[in-house]
């Protein structure tokens, strides 16, 4: 979930970079809230091998469906500003690059989606449905085979297991790791790049390898971002506002 926020995204490149990672997957939401989706769009189509179709991202390119006001309006600048590109290879890379973004996609064994296994695109799948709603969460364990499901969303990072199970990553048993077993099935929601909702301000993402998968959090610019949003009057004040908070 970068949403339109270029100084985190190239926080968090940067942070990958450092570490040596060698394949970035995009979970969606490219686009929507923040004040520059045409760099974003132009960074992931650079540096991503694969990117997921988000719900934002689906209504940028077609039409926001349930969406709040300020979402609306945010969805309608934004496809403003991909059509007022002047140059037109750029505006229709862009273009091309979101109407053929994937719902799901299987990746070296396990399954990425922006929302859930059962309905990639928009369901949420919150740590409280662990309590409130765990047929919910029981049916989409029951979509998808691999040993892991990544998801985005929400913005809040975490591991749901299906008895079923929520750790948040500093309740896990090593705080910010997970170890995938093979008889595992698990949905791990690895946070939001550009707007994290789980009151911590910094970037989220995560890194898998060889099963193991890490939390990541990254210090950004968030004042600079938050200028430019309260200085683009058709983005509500309340995207930017909630950054400096992470909710």
């Amino acid at each position: 979930d970068i949403h339109s926020n270029i100084e985190a995204l190239t926080a968090v490149l940067n942070d990958i970079d450092a570490r040596g990672v060698e394949h970035i997957v995009c979970l969606g939401d490219v686009v929507g809230y923040g004040a520059n989706p045409r760099e974003c769009v132009d960074l992931l189509i650079e540096r991503c091998e694969m990117v997921i179709c988000g719900n934002h991202d689906q209504a940028v390119f077609y039409e926001p469906y349930n969406f709040n006001l300020g979402a609306e309006r945010a969805c309608y600048w934004t496809r403003q500003m991909l059509e007022d590109e002047p140059n037109k290879v750029l505006r229709d890379r862009r273009w091309d690059f979101l109407g053929k973004l994937p719902a799901r996609a299987v990746y070296e064994g396990m399954l990425f989606v922006h929302g859930s296994p059962r309905r990639p695109v928009n369901e949420y799948l919150f740590a409280d449905d662990v309590y409130t709603n765990p047929n919910k969460l029981m049916a989409n364990f029951e979509r998808f085979s691999e040993v892991a499901c990544f998801v985005g969303h929400t913005h809040v990072p975490g591991v749901f297991v299906d008895d079923p199970y929520f750790e948040a990553p500093d309740e896990l048993a090593e705080p910010g790791l997970y170890e995938i077993a093979e008889d595992d099935k698990v949905v791990i929601n690895v946070g939001s790049v550009g707007q994290p909702r789980d009151r911590d301000p910094r970037a989220a993402y995560g890194i898998v390898d060889e099963g193991r998968v890490e939390f990541i959090r990254v210090e950004y610019d968030i004042e600079q971002t938050v200028r430019k949003i309260l200085d683009t009057p058709e983005l509500d004040d309340f995207l930017g506002h909630r950054l400096l908070e992470g909710r």
